[in-house]
């Protein structure tokens, strides 16, 4: 069985307190996008997991289509499979993409062996492997709240408009992003801002909170915001923690020489 987990951006993110867990709370619209990894599974004598496409650091078992895949094995006997994961999703990027990967492994499994979970409860299985994961089960855009796990599903449509990111090769910790940042209540009604899509509105109010933490370290980042706005985008941010800055474009722009020497997708919503 064969299914493509894709990435998503933010639009807008608020850092709105502190948990006494040590974990923050946010508010941020979630919206996915069509810029996709491959994952398969086939029957096998043993359990084996392998990926292709861009290196994945760290242990095998401790990646997170692995462990979405035991988390169910555990609870309801699925038998041993060998798969695969072809990485196209830029990792440390702020998309998503491992999360999205964890996701569509535990629909992909509920699918095929007829487990009959719905959207919830997939959800809260989700929710034990990561904070941006929830969101992949239903992949629609919505408001996260919580530590990112709590979902209002959104009209909101950008269909027709065109989306260009860009990754410079830039790391960003979590310990770097919320080093700086200090968390407060978000003024701005999210919900009703998305909605009207008054793109001058957006650009005014629609803030990326960890922009002002990060983009100091990193001045490239802040750069290509502003080389996306010149290159006609209506609105541009950083997505998630980083490193990926987005424009978005209501007709298909250029790509100028100063997007292409970095990582660089151009999508048609």
């Amino acid at each position: 069985m064969v299914t493509f987990p894709n990435a998503k951006i933010n639009l807008g993110l608020s850092i709105t307190g502190k948990l006494h867990t040590g974990y923050h709370s946010i508010e941020s619209c979630l919206y996915p996008i069509p810029w996709c990894d491959v994952l398969e599974f086939v029957p096998s004598k043993k359990i084996s997991f392998s990926s292709s496409g861009i290196a994945i650091p760290g242990d095998e078992k401790d990646n997170l289509v692995l462990k979405a895949y035991k988390l169910l094995r555990k609870d309801f006997g699925l038998p041993e499979l060998n798969i695969c994961l072809h990485k196209i999703i830029p990792m440390g990027a702020g998309l998503g993409g491992g999360s999205a990967d964890a996701a569509f492994m535990l629909k992909m499994l509920n699918s095929e062996f007829q487990l009959f979970l719905d959207d919830s409860v997939l959800e809260d299985y989700a929710a034990q492997l990561g904070s941006d994961c929830p969101f992949f089960i239903q992949n629609k855009p919505a408001i996260a709240t919580g530590t990112g796990t709590d979902l209002e599903v959104l009209t909101l449509d950008l269909s027709g408009m065109w989306l260009l990111l860009v990754k410079p090769d830039v790391h960003i910790s979590t310990q770097e992003a919320y080093a700086n940042v200090t968390p407060k209540s978000n003024e701005v009604d999210l919900k009703s801002l998305l909605e009207s899509k008054d793109f001058a509105q957006w650009r005014e109010k629609l803030v990326n909170d960890f922009e002002a933490s990060i983009f100091p370290n990193h001045p490239i980042l802040g750069e290509i915001k502003e080389a996306l706005y010149q290159n006609g985008a209506v609105y541009a941010a950083m997505s998630g923690s980083g490193s990926t800055l987005f424009g978005l474009y209501t007709e298909k722009p250029e790509i100028t020489p100063v997007f292409e020497k970095h990582v660089h997708k151009l999508i048609e919503l």
